[in-house]
């Protein structure tokens, strides 16, 4: 497995890192035993989060005894000294270990205040030199956030969301971390499972050899998918760039990233599904969007009132009460055509 340094922090992260949302939607034993197989594959890069629910526990009881071995990530969204250190505790027993390699602020919407004495950044100062945490990291989703977490000079990685539908200011930060020398990381690589060609988005991240990709993996067989473009490293041919510029055409213009940070809906709409139905329908089999309870889901858009708390959480500034609306008027004609019934 190829390593790709992570900037000052002097982290070697595996090329493939895995990231650990998903093993909390599968059982304890089979998320200790993809975690194993990962490690067994050449994977040393594990990110994680305090609000993760049981990702941190499992990664610890998987890797209890060669906590060296691994470079483990976890995130907290405290942004005070008593919630930072209530939070670092518990990620150090969930983890087994008694220090965290990077230790990053969760989700920030504004760069945290750097000279308040009580706030998270310097905190977690006080905690890199106690050696708690070995280096301190940012993950956003906001372009102008990142863009100045890398020109403030204060952290020493950054993750952001970055895929083939980015757009060029989006992945104009990777040169930006390589100039300042900031490792980064590229969360929702597959864009919240939009692109459905591992293959061809291994063979984009090819373009950069300072970042590193985390895959959201829960199964053996997803596993096999990442493990294999690192020993069969994938170019982007003529074939692969086709099929990109043609997902780039039909995705990039106004699709939602699946985040989640939209909610909660005062109409209780899920909107992470309902904004991508008609990417779904179409792009993945349709059969589990046609039920009577997936109906009835959509159907919550009717009661929609145009609030725009949604569109004032989107980190991508969606119309989001627009957009559903037009998610709505598509998924009533393809019910009708896939089901044949009246709507």
């Amino acid at each position: 497995m190829r390593a790709v340094r992570l900037g000052k922090s002097g982290l070697m992260a595996s090329r493939v890192g895995m990231g650990c949302i998903p093993i909390q939607r599968v059982s304890e034993e089979a998320a200790i035993r993809v975690l194993r197989e990962a490690y067994e594959g050449g994977v040393r890069f594990f990110d994680t989060a305090r609000m993760y629910t049981t990702s941190e526990e499992r990664i610890g009881k998987a890797f209890e005894g060669m906590r060296d071995e691994v470079v483990i990530a976890t995130k907290t969204n405290k942004m005070d000294y008593d919630g930072v250190m209530s939070e670092v505790e518990i990620s150090l027993r969930n983890l087994k270990t008694d220090y965290i390699d990077l230790y990053q602020h969760h989700n920030m919407a504004a760069l945290p205040d750097k000279e308040n004495v009580q706030g998270a950044y310097q905190t977690m100062l006080k905690l890199k030199e106690q050696g708690v945490i070995r280096h301190i990291g940012i993950t956003t989703h906001s372009l102008d956030v990142a863009a100045a977490a890398v020109e403030s000079g204060q952290y020493e990685t950054l993750q952001f969301p970055l895929s083939y539908l980015s757009g060029e200011k989006e992945l104009d930060l990777i040169a930006l971390c390589k100039q300042h020398d900031m490792g980064i990381i590229a969360m929702k690589a597959l864009a919240g499972g939009l692109i459905t060609s591992s293959r061809l988005a291994a063979a984009f991240f090819e373009r950069y050899d300072n970042i590193v990709p985390i895959w959201g993996i829960e199964r053996p067989d997803q596993l096999a998918e990442f493990l294999l473009h690192e020993e069969d490293i994938p170019q982007m041919d003529k074939a692969l760039a086709a099929e990109m510029k043609a997902d780039q055409a039909e995705l990039s213009v106004s699709f939602c990233r699946a985040c989640g940070y939209c909610l909660p809906c005062p109409a209780e709409i899920e909107i992470p599904t309902a904004a991508r139905m008609g990417l779904l329908i179409r792009r993945m089999p349709a059969e589990p969007y046609m039920t009577e309870e997936a109906k009835s889901k959509m159907m919550r858009i009717e009661n929609c009132t145009s609030c725009y708390q949604c569109q004032g959480r989107c980190p991508y500034e969606l119309n989001t009460p627009a957009l559903l609306r037009a998610m709505y008027a598509d998924y009533k004609e393809e019910y009708a055509r896939i089901t044949g019934k009246r709507w």
